[in-house]
């Protein structure tokens, strides 16, 4: 999935933006831009998977409070809660953009290992899905799922302090050097 997103960017470029990635200094920082714009699509993809999940669950909650079973929805709500704000972090969070001027300067090293920490959220999504099947079949069945809501809710837990360690990366970010300006 990582490479698909990579490729999928650098094919995506017109023959201009290739020709002119010739130019000496121009290919470092256009490849540090698609890795930012991949980085980008990446936690968007994410966010849009944990979203389906977060519709399941909901779906889950209703059905329960339509069947009656009201006192079970406690750690479907906190499951809930922690899911959303997950997904708002990562719609949200800054994927690496640093301007020529800016203050922080965000090396290609550290935008691969941005990208490699939201490539590894990929896998908590699929066990956040694989959870919330579980969950289904236990509704679907007529038994209480509390264990498995709570098992889900510090899943979500975990992968979101997981991605939290990605602002370490662009922590570790060097400043960028200030030009000593000429005093009038």
């Amino acid at each position: 999935m990582v490479d698909d997103y990579r490729r999928s960017v650098e094919e995506s470029q017109s023959g201009f933006e290739r020709l002119v990635g010739s130019i000496p200094g121009y290919k470092g920082y256009k490849e540090r831009e698609l890795r930012r714009e991949s980085d980008a699509l990446l936690r968007r993809f994410l966010a849009d998977s944990l979203a389906e999940q977060r519709r399941r669950l909901v779906g889950l909650m209703t059905r329960l409070a339509d069947s009656g079973r009201i006192q079970e929805l406690t750690p479907f709500e906190r499951a809930n809660l922690k899911l959303d704000t997950l997904i708002d972090r990562l719609s949200t969070a800054a994927h690496g953009y640093a301007g020529l001027f800016d203050a922080i300067k965000v090396r290609q090293r550290e935008l691969d290992a941005l990208y490699d920490y939201d490539a590894a959220l990929a896998d908590g999504v699929d066990r956040i899905a694989e959870a919330t099947d579980a969950i289904e079949a236990r509704i679907a069945s007529g038994e209480q799922a509390s264990a498995e809501v709570s098992a889900l809710a510090d899943l979500v837990q975990e992968i979101s302090e997981t991605f939290g360690k990605r602002a370490e990366v662009l922590a570790g970010s060097r400043p960028a050097r200030r030009r000593a300006t000429p005093s009038s």
